[in-house]
């Protein structure tokens, strides 16, 4: 493995940071997960455009351009011979004091990480997985507008301890109003009658990049999807939920908080669009 930082290429075990970088003091800093799939970096300009857009929100200069982080990219890719990865690309604030100024910190720091990733077994994707409605709320947009990718997850972090004592592997986090907003680390959609239904993100959760894909995927198969505002019940009385992201893809969920959701097993609409979402991405299956 060689990991990319600041133009240069390290072994695993010789990547490091300065215990004064305030990505690690503080958490000061953005990411993106991304897929690689048959040697094509999924999506990559629309994964670039919102590290941009992260950056811009918290004033964090990047000090390269969009075509040089993407090239950054597709060249680590390269230099690590992956057909099939998930390549994490993190910008922190860079070196600084034990304070937390951001403006002493001189020079961002670009890490790129290509490896592997399996979030979940495979039987999961034909039997679904349970997960629970956590106590933890999505942080609001007026303390903090989530679309922003910062390295700060420990509101999700707190969630997904929820789950993980629950003996689940998501949980859903509702926003400061009551509404669904996203899971842990997936953003989630429902199914009542042949419509596919999704929250608006409204700045309390993020505009996945799967997410995305996957509504193209609903658009290309001629089904209706809206963005709506849901609660638990829309999740409870669905035919179909599934949740989405770079490292799940489409997950299908038969059980929230112990209520079996349609059949309790894939229902067709999320086996269509997880269809659909291979064929975009390139996969025959």
């Amino acid at each position: 493995m060689k990991i990319y930082i600041d133009g240069e290429f390290y072994a695993k075990e010789d990547a490091k940071i300065s215990v004064f970088d305030h990505g690690l003091l503080y958490g000061d800093g953005i990411f993106e997960g991304i897929r690689v799939y048959n040697g094509t970096v999924f999506r990559l300009a629309e994964h670039i455009d919102r590290l941009f857009s992260s950056a811009q929100a918290i004033l964090l200069d990047i000090g390269m351009t969009r075509a040089d982080v993407m090239k950054a990219v597709e060249d680590t890719v390269k230099v690590n011979e992956r057909e099939n990865a998930y390549i994490r690309l993190v910008v922190t604030r860079g070196v600084g004091d034990l304070g937390i100024n951001p403006y002493l910190c001189k020079k961002s720091s670009v890490i790129i990480i290509v490896g592997d990733i399996s979030l979940y077994p495979e039987e999961f994707y034909k039997n679904g997985i349970a997960i629970i409605t956590s106590s933890v709320r999505r942080i609001s947009p007026d303390q903090f507008d989530t679309r922003i990718k910062s390295l700060n997850y420990l509101n999700n972090i707190l969630a997904k301890i929820e789950a993980v004592q629950a003996g689940c592997m998501e949980a859903v986090m509702l926003a400061s109003d009551g509404y669904v907003a996203e899971c842990t680390a997936d953003n989630i959609f429902v199914v009542k009658k042949g419509i596919v239904y999704t929250p608006h993100s409204h700045g309390s959760s993020l505009e996945g990049i799967t997410r995305g894909a996957v509504i193209d995927a609903a658009g290309n198969l001629k089904i209706e999807c809206r963005e709506n505002r849901l609660t638990q019940y829309d999740l409870y009385i669905s035919d179909e939920v599934f949740i989405t992201g770079t490292g799940a893809e489409i997950m299908p969920v038969t059980k929230i908080d112990g209520r079996v959701i349609g059949n309790g097993e894939c229902g067709p609409v999320t086996a269509s669009l997880r269809k659909e979402f291979w064929k975009i991405v390139g996969i025959n299956k």
